[in-house]
């Protein structure tokens, strides 16, 4: 992610690149762009009431010339019809200008709303589409955090910085004008402060900048420690480490609290520096006014006016100076939004890639490699071997072996560093992405429900399933039974990662998930490793029913799940040590047990 300090040409990229993501909302910011632009007319107009009631109702100056033509030719000028007047164009810019600005903020709204809708959706379909290793190494804090508040600065920056930065220009410019006209000397005196006002923002732009960049790491840091807590709860309370959690989060929290203070610290001093500059600006504008009232070359009201008109004129200036310095903090939120929108997956499909209706299961690894991380640590070396269609493959291994790892690049997961993997004697890489996951069934090791119903979970797999379809594959999986004695059915809702279930309960809806797509390769990763003997069996029976007529692959520690396999590949270290028959397993079973019992406990290396 950049560190680099900001410039004029980096931010105008930035804007850019933004209005591009904002381009079917064109016509709503042209829309609030001439909104603002009206706010430039009211404020010309809200001084002049003052000057009528001084100039023409306290006095007996006529009105200015510009508003002659707009008065009834009935109209006669008195102290009395002057108040009234001013009264009457006060009360009218004041309902304009409140119409204006509830009309702007609506539109300003809902341009804003969009915009966000747009550039989530993009920034959720980026992070689907990069690849495992990716969030392997950022985790899920980081994509959370960019999702949810580096893409709220996208709404603020188009609806509620920008475009009221370029309406204070052309306020600025309207204001200007009019006080040029009415004394040029007065309006050079005030325009005098703008020169320090830019330098003032050019010094603190940079500073904001990197401090918004250290508050966003250290609150994303924060979010990350209540991510990892509840995602290991029922660790955490089973070892009672509550405490030292809530600690650990009150630190990094601490951390993100300084830094914010500081931020908030330089923001003062600029505001500060912005508002005493604009001070000292009026006051000379109002020491040279009053000399030249007393000089008689300008009236009381004119000076009045001149006063207001300066104010307003500064406003625009310190407004555009704040939006520029408030600016910084979202642009650092955005930076980090492009960040991971300009990061490439890892698994990329190919221009022109090749369709896959439904694969007949061949498949074959060749001299594959494999490598995991930053840290370039070996997973896979120089694997090969051949599974022919419909063939049931187990694959076993210690732990760390690489086995999960196998069948990871199987489904393009992750692409292997050197070799190739072929289905139907054609490289994984060659088929549309969508089209080569669509060949397999996957059924991990830990049941991953997500926190609807039953039957939304086993649809999951094909959502366009009738219900009489996912009862059938709920019954093959030998998950109706207990299904059908819940209060709400397919209804029951399962809870946060399906946690309101028992795991064997969470694995058959696994299962019937895999049932339902009926894919023609089917990859099991120790399905029975977290359930009892009883459950064991019921889910070994439901396999079978599912690996049947398919290619499959099954990661297991235990013998059972094994027996009917075609082919036994062993994993150690990374490498396929050899292949070998269910028979051999129960044959090495039986030697071990033996061999165990006559040396009292002592480990066999048979």
């Amino acid at each position: 992610m950049t560190t680099e300090k900001p410039n004029s040409n980096r931010d105008l990229a930035l804007y850019l690149r933004l209005f591009r993501w904002a381009r079917p909302y064109w016509a709503h910011l042209v829309g609030l762009f001439l909104l603002s632009l009206l706010a430039t007319p009211l404020a010309l107009l809200a001084p002049l009431p003052l000057k009528i009631a001084l100039d023409s109702g306290l006095g007996s100056k006529p009105f200015p010339h510009w508003i002659r033509p707009f008065m009834p030719a009935a109209f006669r000028l008195t102290p009395s019809s002057a108040l009234l007047f001013a009264v009457g164009l006060l009360i009218a810019v004041t309902i304009l200008a409140q119409i204006q600005t509830l009309a702007l903020a609506l539109l300003k709204t809902y341009t804003g709303e969009k915009v966000l809708l747009e550039f989530r959706s993009g920034l959720f379909g980026q992070m689907q589409r990069l690849s495992l290793s990716y969030h392997d190494v950022k985790g899920t804090a980081e994509t959370l955090y960019n999702l949810q508040y580096d893409a709220a600065a996208v709404q603020t920056v188009v609806a509620e910085r920008f475009i009221p930065l370029i309406g204070s220009a052309f306020t600025l410019l309207g204001m200007l004008y009019v006080t040029l006209k009415i004394d040029w000397q007065l309006a050079l005196v005030a325009l005098l402060i703008s020169p320090i006002l830019f330098l003032i923002s050019k010094f603190y732009r940079r500073r904001l900048r990197r401090g918004s960049r250290e508050v966003k790491k250290l609150e994303k840091s924060a979010m990350g420690v209540v991510q990892e807590v509840l995602g290991a709860l029922r660790v955490v309370k089973a070892f009672g480490k509550e405490e030292n959690e809530r600690h650990r989060f009150v630190r990094r929290s601490f951390e993100g609290m300084r830094a914010r203070l500081k931020l908030a610290l330089a923001e003062g001093k600029y505001n500060f520096l912005v508002g005493l500059t604009s001070a000292i600006g009026t006051a000379t504008v109002l020491f040279v006014g009053f000399r030249q009232v007393q000089s008689g070359v300008i009236s009381l009201g004119d000076l009045m006016l001149m006063m207001g008109y300066v104010t307003q004129l500064y406003e625009p200036l310190k407004s555009m100076g704040k939006n520029s310095a408030a600016l910084q903090s979202y642009l650092a939120n955005i930076e980090r939004a492009f960040a991971l929108l300009d990061e490439l997956p890892e698994v990329e499909e190919k221009i022109n890639p090749r369709s896959l209706v439904r694969a007949t299961g061949k498949l074959a690894f060749q001299n594959v490699s494999f490598r995991y991380g930053q840290n370039n640590r070996p997973a896979l070396g120089q694997v090969s071997f051949q599974v022919d269609s419909g063939m049931r493959v187990g694959i076993v291994g210690p732990t760390g072996a690489g086995k999960t790892t196998l069948v990871s690049l199987m489904l393009r997961f992750y692409d292997p560093v050197e070799g190739q993997i072929l289905l139907d004697d054609l490289d994984l890489r060659e088929y549309r992405l969508s089209d080569l996951r669509n060949q397999f069934a996957f059924v991990p090791q830990e049941a991953v429900l997500f926190p609807t119903s039953i039957a939304e979970n086993i649809a999951y797999a094909r959502p366009e399933a009738t219900d009489e379809e996912v009862v059938a594959a709920a019954k093959a999986a030998s998950a109706h039974e207990f299904t059908a004695l819940l209060p709400q059915g397919y209804d029951t809702l399962v809870g946060e990662r399906g946690m309101c279930l028992s795991g064997g309960e969470r694995q058959r809806i696994s299962l019937a998930r895999a049932f339902l797509k009926n894919a023609p390769i089917l990859v099991l990763d120790e399905p029975t490793s977290s359930v009892d003997v009883d459950t064991e069996s019921t889910i070994v029976e439901a396999m079978e029913r599912l690996m049947h007529g398919r290619t499959s692959f099954l990661i297991s520690h235990r013998l059972s799940p094994l027996k009917d396999c075609d082919a036994i590949l062993h994993i150690d270290q990374g490498r396929l040590i050899r292949v070998t028959s269910p028979k051999f397993l129960v044959d090495r079973e039986e030697t071990v047990v033996a061999d165990t019992a006559t040396s009292s406990g002592r480990q066999s290396n048979a």
